[in-house]
C-alpha cells in the first residue's frame, strides 16, 4: 500500500525524532511523515496501554517502564565476557518520545571537552561553542537563563524538589570526601557534586513527546503514524526515495522528495542501514542482503556507560524510597502526588550526582556517581536487571566511567528488520576501563566512610575487597548498562565514519542519521540532553539545505 509522498520521512519518534518533526514541520510548505514503531504515549489516546502510559508520565514510574514490553524494546545483548559472562537487558523506548519517555529523567549535557574533541576528530561545526546555542534553544531552565542556559525552549529542566535526608547526607559525604560542591554541572565546569537536574515539569515527566511533539500534532503538514515499524530504506540507484514499513500487519510504502532521516537510536539505526544494504559487505552478504553501499563502520564503535551497583543497608529507623514504596506509606504518597504533585512519585532514578577524576593527572572528570536513598535487590538485579526495590532501608552509590575506551558492535542476524540484532557491548574490555572501574569503587568506599553518612549505616564496610583482582571481579558481576548506547553510525571523515558532519550517510544521497548513534565518542554523562541537541542542530542543517534546494 502506497501511503503517499512527503518531503521528509523521519524514522523514530524518540528523543531526536520528536525534535525533528517539530522543527521541520514549522514551515507549512514542508510535509513531514513521522514513523514510530511503538504506540501513542498519551493515556487517553491509547487505552490498550493506559497503565503503561500513566507510568510514563509519573516520574517514579520509570521503574515500571524499564521492564514493560508495551513501551520498551527490551533488547538483550550477547553473552558478555567482560561482565561475568552475562547477558544484559537494554531498555530502549518503543513509544512516542522514545527513551525520553522511559528514562530516569536526568538532564546532563556533558563536558565542553567532549564536543571540542569531536571537532578535533574532524567533525566541523561540532565544537562546544557550536553546540551550546542548541542546548540553550532546546531548554526552558526553571532557574532562568544565563550564558549557559536558555528559557522558553520546548524541554523543561527543573531542580529536584524533594530532598530525602539520606540523599542529603550522601551529598554532604561526597563533599567531605573532597569533591567540590558545584550547583551547576551543566554550566562551565562539570566537576563536583550536587543535586541532579531533571526533565520534569509540575511533577510530571517532560519527554520530547510532551515538549516537542504533542503541541504540533495538529499541523496539517505533519503526519504521525504509530505502531509503524520501518523495515528498510528504498533506493533509486544511490538515492534514498522512501521507506517500507509494517503497520497493523500490513506492508506500507512511503516516498519522499527530499530525505529519509533515521532517528531510531544506536541499535535500530545501524540495523536499518544494514537491512537496507548499507554496511559491511561481508555481514550483508552473510544475511543475503544486496549491497547498496559498503560502509565498514555501520554497527561498529558501540559505546555505553557501565554502572557498578554499590549498595549499603541502613539502620531500621531511616526513611528511604524503599519503605515509602510499599503498603500504607505508598498509598499516602499516591494521595500526596494526586493532590499536590509532590512526594515519592516525583522522584527520578537518582538524586545526587558527582563528577570527579579517577587520577589527579587528568584534565577532566572521568567518573560519574549516581546516588540516592534507595536500594534494589542485587540478586534480582543481577539475573534480570529489573529495578526491584528492597523493603528494608538502603542506599545506592554507583560509580560509572563516563569516557570508556571499550568498543562493541551491533549487527543484523537476519535480513528481517523486525528480528532483534546481535549486540556485543564488550564492557570492561580495555585496561583503562578496568582501572577506572576500580578507582570508582575506591571513591565509593571513601564517600561511604565519611561522618555525614556512616552514622546511618547498619554495618559499615563493603564487599569490594582490597586487591586489583577482587575489585575487578566485583565490578564485572555487579555492573549493568546505564542505558546510554551510542556511536554505531559515527560521524566523521575517517574510513569507519558512517555520516559526515552534516549527518549525511557517506556514499549515498537523501539519507541522514540523526540520533545518539552519530556520536564519534560518548558524551561525559547521561546522553538524553546531547541527543536532543544533536537533533536541534540537525534540523537547522537540514532546513538550510532545503532552502538551497528550493532556491
Amino acid at each position: 500500500m502506497d501511503v503517499g509522498t512527503f518531503d521528509y520521512i523521519v524514522v523514530g519518534a524518540g528523543s531526536a525524532g520528536c525534535v525533528l518533526a517539530n522543527r521541520l514541520s514549522a514551515d507549512p510548505k514542508i510535509t513531514v511523515l513521522l514513523l514510530e514503531a511503538g504506540g501513542d504515549d498519551r493515556p487517553l489516546h491509547n487505552l490498550k496501554q493506559f497503565w503503561s502510559n500513566l507510568m510514563i508520565h509519573t516520574p517514579i514510574g520509570f521503574g515500571k517502564t524499564l521492564n514493560d514490553p508495551k513501551v520498551n524494546w527490551l533488547y538483550e545483548t550477547e553473552i558478555d565476557a567482560g561482565s561475568g559472562g552475562r547477558r544484559h537487558k537494554w531498555p530502549k523506548g518503543k513509544v512516542l518520545g522514545g527513551s525520553s519517555s522511559i528514562n530516569g529523567l536526568l538532564y546532563i549535557r556533558g563536558q565542553a571537552a567532549d564536543y571540542d574533541g569531536w571537532r578535533q576528530m574532524g567533525c566541523e561545526g561540532w565544537s562546544y561553542q557550536d553546540v551550546l546555542p542548541y542546548f540553550r534553544r532546546a531548554e526552558h531552565q526553571e532557574r532562568g537563563g544565563d550564558d549557559w542556559h536558555g528559557t522558553g525552549g520546548p524541554l523543561n529542566v527543573s531542580d529536584i524538589t524533594e530532598r530525602n535526608p539520606i540523599s542529603t547526607a550522601l551529598l554532604d559525604a561526597a563533599i567531605e570526601a573532597g569533591i567540590p560542591r558545584n550547583d551547576d554541572i551543566n554550566g562551565g565546569d562539570q566537576e563536583g557534586a550536587t543535586w541532579f537536574q531533571l526533565t520534569v515539569k509540575n511533577g510530571r515527566r517532560h519527554s520530547t513527546a510532551v515538549g516537542y511533539l504533542h503541541p504540533v500534532m495538529g499541523r496539517a503538514n505533519l503526519t504521525v503514524e504509530t505502531e509503524a515499524q520501518t523495515t528498510r530504506v528504498l533506493f533509486d540507484g544511490k538515492r534514498a526515495v522512501g521507506v517500507d514499513y509494517i503497520q497493523h500487519g500490513l506492508k506500507r510504502t512511503a516516498k519522499c522528495t527530499r530525505e529519509v532521516i533515521l532517528a531510531a537510536g544506536a541499535v535500530a539505526s545501524p540495523q536499518l542501514l544494514e537491512c537496507s544494504g548499507i554496511g559491511r559487505g561481508d555481514i550483508l552478504q552473510q544475511n543475503g542482503i544486496p549491497v547498496v553501499q559498503e560502509l565498514k563502520g555501520v554497527g561498529e564503535n558501540l559505546q555505553d556507560h557501565y554502572m557498578i551497583g554499590c549498595q549499603w543497608r541502613l539502620k531500621p529507623e531511616c526513611v528511604t524510597v524503599n519503605e515509602l514504596s510499599h503498603g500504607l506509606p505508598l498509598l499516602g504518597e499516591i494521595l500526596k502526588y494526586g493532590l499536590l504533585r509532590k512526594g515519592l512519585l516525583t522522584f527520578a532514578v537518582a538524586h545526587v550526582v558527582a563528577f570527579l577524576k579517577s587520577r589527579v593527572d587528568l584534565a577532566h572528570p572521568d567518573l560519574q556517581f549516581h546516588m540516592m536513598a534507595a536500594s534494589m535487590d542485587l540478586e534480582v538485579l543481577g539475573k534480570t536487571q529489573a529495578l526491584v526495590l528492597e523493603k528494608a532501608p538502603g542506599l545506592t552509590c554507583t560509580p560509572c566511567q563516563v569516557r570508556p575506551e571499550s568498543r562493541g558492535t551491533v549487527h543484523v542476524k537476519s535480513p528481517d528488520a523486525t528480528a532483534y540484532p546481535s549486540i556485543v557491548p564488550n564492557y570492561l574490555a580495555d585496561p583503562i576501563d578496568q582501572e577506572a572501574a576500580i578507582a570508582g569503587l575506591k571513591w565509593a568506599r571513601k564517600i561511604m566512610n565519611q561522618p555525614a553518612i556512616v552514622k546511618y549505616l547498619e554495618s559499615p564496610g563493603d564487599p569490594f575487597g582490597d586487591t586489583f583482582e577482587s575489585m575487578l571481579g566485583y565490578a564485572k558481576v555487579a555492573g549493568a548498562t546505564l542505558y546510554h548506547a551510542v556511536g554505531t553510525c559515527k560521524m566523521g571523515h575517517d574510513p569507519m565514519a558512517v555520516v559526515d558532519p552534516q549527518l549525511r550517510v557517506h556514499g549515498v544521497e537523501g539519507l541522514r542519521v540523526v540520533d545518539a548513534s552519530i556520536m564519534p565518542r560518548i558524551s561525559s554523562g547521561n546522553t538524553n540532553a546531547p541527543t536532543i541537541m544533536i537533533a536541534e542542530k540537525a534540523a537547522d542543517m537540514i532546513l538550510g539545505k532545503a532552502a538551497a534546494v528550493a532556491a
